[in-house]
């Protein structure tokens, strides 16, 4: 198995910036996958960042703004969120897709995000 804990939300003023950090545990795999997830109160989750291998992708909405970079050697996964918007405010989860899956088997409890105008 594999436990995923973030950490670094808070409250935050619009124009900010925070950094969340997501730490992974127990099982390890040589190569994966690790995203960034949101969910609004009363909307649905939403994909946001993604990093495999280096490679980097984003949602259009936070492209620009935020940066996804992982560290395979503590095994932990990185969101700096600049230019912080009220808008982002969520619920903030990262998610791991081992090798050989076609989705993210493990998911992380949340860390907070709220951003005020």
């Amino acid at each position: 198995q594999v436990q995923l804990v973030e950490s670094g939300g808070g409250l935050v003023q619009a124009g900010g910036s925070l950094r969340l950090s997501c730490a992974a545990s127990g099982r390890t795999f040589t190569r994966y996958a690790m995203g960034w997830f949101r969910q609004a109160p009363g909307k649905e989750r939403e994909f946001v960042a993604r990093w495999s291998g280096g490679a980097t992708y984003y949602a259009d909405s936070v492209k620009g703004r935020f940066t996804v970079s992982g560290d395979n050697a503590k095994n932990t996964l990185y969101l700096q969120m600049n230019g912080l918007k009220p808008e982002d405010t969520a619920v903030y989860y990262c998610a791991l897709q081992p090798p050989g899956s076609a989705k993210y088997d493990y998911w992380g409890q949340g860390t907070q995000v709220a951003v005020s105008s």
